[in-house]
């Protein structure tokens, strides 16, 4: 018999999930998607060769989180040659798995399926560790994520996007001696300027604020269908340094990357919400950044999302 779940009685309770348990359900929505790809290739959909393109995306997303439905033991151990004893007792990880579906909302191209799981970690003594919580999931391009960080209750009950940064505060790591700089003579913002915002953000009045952060579009959905957010569960993680992505090696190689994943963030507001009609309800938004590498230049993927719970 496996000894990977410790089965209980019955299933935990969501409130054992601690800040993953408003995760749960069935949530469905839609978002924008911004992302530079190496554009070396001239079959379609590429238009190389060139260095790079930028793609805009309007999206329909559906996310399916239900609980894992049995606490996950994970073994502690003796800290070796320690006189008195000493040690990490074993914890139990509880969490949910989800599965996140993403395709063009205007063409229905299937652009992103990502399995994986949210996990509720314990405090603990070895490492020292007031708790933490942790995404960890997989990208059929050949990425895994391991994302950690914390979950917590939003001061004033409002999700707090970040609406100061843009894209050109992005910082690049310079290209590699003896690479071209595909930037050289082409400003980083002027294919943004020569780009037409997919529908249903054609001719909006938040069109610049949109290319250069898209967060504009959770504010903007906040602003048009809410009254009111009286409560928010804010999730926040990221990759650490060295230890959060791997690629297979066709994306990240030591000849060349071809748009390898090297850093992510993310950050997810599970909100109650009182409309400006009709009954109170839940939504998730959240913000995404991941790293591309290709031509020496790290590249920003950001994608973000308002999804309702059905």
């Amino acid at each position: 018999m496996s000894t990977m779940f410790r089965t209980p009685p019955l299933a935990p309770a969501t409130d054992s999930l601690g800040p993953l348990s408003g995760l749960v359900g069935n949530w469905v929505g839609k978002g924008f998607n911004l992302i530079f790809l190496p554009d070396f290739d001239k079959t379609p959909p590429s238009t190389g060769p060139a260095a790079f393109r930028v793609l805009l995306n309007s999206t329909s997303e559906t996310l399916n989180i239900t609980p894992i439905g049995a606490p996950v033991p994970n073994r502690g151990s003796e800290v070796f040659g320690s006189k008195p004893l000493a040690g990490q007792n074993d914890i139990n990880l509880t969490g949910v798995r989800y599965l996140q579906t993403i395709s063009d909302a205007n063409t229905h191209e299937p652009l992103h399926v990502e399995p994986g799981f949210w996990l509720n970690v314990p405090a603990t003594q070895i490492p020292q560790s007031s708790g933490s919580i942790v995404r960890q999931g997989s990208i059929p391009h050949g990425t895994s994520i391991l994302l950690e960080g914390s979950g917590y209750e939003a001061p004033g009950g409002k999700p707090a996007f970040d609406l100061s940064s843009n894209l050109t505060n992005a910082v690049f790591n310079p290209p590699k001696p003896g690479m071209p700089n595909p930037l050289t003579g082409l400003g980083y913002m002027e294919p943004l300027t020569l780009a037409t915002l997919p529908a249903p953000y054609t001719g909006s009045p938040l069109t610049t604020q949109i290319l250069r952060n898209p967060n504009q579009i959770l504010q903007l959905d906040v602003e048009s269908f809410f009254a009111d957010i009286t409560a928010t569960t804010v999730l926040d993680v990221k990759a650490q340094p060295g230890t959060g992505l791997l690629n297979i090696p066709f994306l990240q190689n030591s000849t060349n990357n071809n748009a390898a994943a090297t850093a992510c963030s993310a950050t997810f507001w599970i909100e109650t919400v009182t409309p400006k009609v009709g009954n109170p309800y839940r939504v998730l938004q959240y913000t995404q950044t991941v790293i591309l590498n290709f031509v020496g230049i790290d590249w920003p993927h950001v994608s973000v999302a308002t999804l309702y719970a059905q």
